[in-house]
């Protein structure tokens, strides 16, 4: 792995469960680096799962502390009951208070401005759609109108997936509802623009929770129903979302040491399936293999196309 550089910074997707897997790969970063997470990065940045990580690397915890995290409050989070059995006929599958007790339990009275005012600060962007607006928000520790706010309410509202769990005061959903599913640019724009840090001197790394696998048969496209659409186009616009963000950091932040990582999954695996945990440790495994070799995500070894105005060809 190539040493990072003087400012370190972390993005991570959203993905529910699938958060298993970073948690397990930041425990490879941990122990190569003989580093607990909270000393390596000062800005990180979270969307849905990934906000939780975010905020708990902020919040001083360990690697192996969030995967325990995982792993044992998971299966309360996402407790198959009578209301999940019976959804769609209900408005959401999950009650949000085995969460929200789980959060209070491990962030306590934390404000997101205590983050900007620890020694060492750290900086955490935590994505949100306000329904209320119709619009994204970026909970920030510096902002004044965030810095009052329950870490714990800030990772709530970012992670309350629609139709999964119910709507944080009425107006906040999961912050991959917009665009930022993936905060890689978040995080890029957030380094250069608010914190000055020099693009030159800063290594931004970007964790996906896992990428689902091609299985859509394109002989039975024009045999599909309404209804059978969605599935396949709610991927398409979630992964192609996702790659965007990367490309716009490779594009617009060329100077940035920017380092996607992001594993194949061999089957899918939904955001509150608890069962795969044990696969999902594997593939943590395997992501961190991949951190520590720099193996890249293909959607970021795709370079930009230069395009010749000049009439006499490239």
């Amino acid at each position: 792995m190539k040493p990072f550089r003087k400012n370190v910074a972390i993005a991570i997707d959203g993905g529910g469960i699938r958060g298993v897997i970073i948690t397990r790969a930041l425990m490879h970063l941990e122990e190569a680096l003989s580093l607990p997470v909270h000393h390596i990065f000062r800005l990180t940045a979270g969307t849905s799962t990934g906000s939780i990580i975010s905020a708990g690397i902020a919040n001083g915890m360990t690697a192996q502390e969030m995967f325990q995290l995982y792993v044992d409050v998971g299966p309360d989070v996402f407790h198959k009951t009578l209301r999940s059995y019976l959804w769609p006929l209900t408005r959401y599958r999950y009650s949000n208070k085995p969460f929200t007790a789980a959060l209070k339990a491990h962030f306590g009275d934390r404000l997101m401005g205590d983050f900007w005012n620890d020694k060492p600060a750290t900086d955490v962007v935590i994505t949100t759609y306000d329904l209320k607006e119709n619009r994204d928000r970026f909970i920030k520790p510096w902002k004044p109108e965030y810095k009052d706010w329950p870490v714990y309410k800030a990772v709530l509202a970012s992670s309350s997936v629609p139709t999964y769990f119910p709507v944080v005061d009425g107006r906040y959903v999961d912050g991959g509802v917009g665009s930022y599913a993936n905060p890689c640019y978040l995080a890029a724009y957030e380094a250069q623009f608010y914190l000055g840090w020099d693009p030159a001197e800063t290594t931004l790394i970007s964790l996906g929770t896992g990428r689902g696998p091609y299985s859509f048969d394109p002989r039975k496209a024009n045999r599909l129903w309404a209804w059978q659409w969605l599935s396949p186009v709610l991927d398409a616009f979630l992964q192609s979302a996702a790659d965007q963000q990367v490309h716009l950091v490779n594009s617009l932040f060329s100077q940035l040491d920017f380092r996607r990582f992001q594993v194949n999954l061999a089957q899918p695996i939904g955001m509150d399936d608890v069962s795969m945990i044990p696969r999902l440790t594997v593939y943590g495994d395997e992501l961190g293999r991949m951190i520590l070799n720099d193996q890249i995500d293909s959607a970021q070894a795709i370079s930009p196309t230069r395009v010749d105005t000049s009439g006499k060809g490239l």
